[in-house]
């Protein structure tokens, strides 16, 4: 498995397979198509705010997964999401992606912790957080997308030795 820079071949045609009602249940919901595209056109422009991955498995597309600034109860972190398309799920994928999109955003060096925060009812993306390394820092409540609150776990994983 690797991760390979989101760029724009490939890149909208990946969103939209994981632009699903399977894909998106905790999440919210599928994004109407002009999202998708300016999702896609705001992951090409992060311009060392972060970046995008699609997640490749024996020279296949598996997911996708990256790394964004944000900030979380008053302090700059990067934030961390992923899919991986059904056909890869179930075999470790998502969890061996994160652990190296925390590599990646460590040695990106910016901010001292990793966030991911998964919905509280989404067993999977939560086991992927607790096998990727990350430690449970309790229940939050967040907006995603605008205007959608849900309950979530605030999941962290340190970038550097404090």
């Amino acid at each position: 498995m690797r991760l390979d820079p989101w760029t724009d071949e490939g890149g909208l045609a990946l969103l939209l397979r994981l632009n699903t009602p399977e894909m998106t249940a905790h999440l919210g919901g599928p994004e109407p198509h002009e999202k998708v595209v300016d999702r896609h056109r705001r992951y090409l422009r992060l311009d060392g705010r972060g970046q995008m991955f699609r997640i490749t498995v024996d020279g296949r597309t598996a997911g996708s997964i990256g790394f964004w600034e944000t900030t979380w109860q008053g302090e700059p972190v990067w934030e961390t999401g992923w899919g991986v398309l059904p056909e890869f799920q179930g075999m470790g994928i998502a969890a061996g992606a994160a652990r190296l999109v925390a590599e990646e955003a460590r040695a990106a060096g910016r901010h001292a912790h990793l966030h991911a925060f998964p919905a509280t009812g989404h067993g999977a993306s939560n086991a992927v957080c607790r096998k990727a390394g990350f430690t449970l820092r309790g229940e939050a409540t967040i907006e995603y997308p605008k205007g959608n609150w849900h309950a979530c776990n605030d999941w962290r994983i340190a970038l550097s030795g404090d």
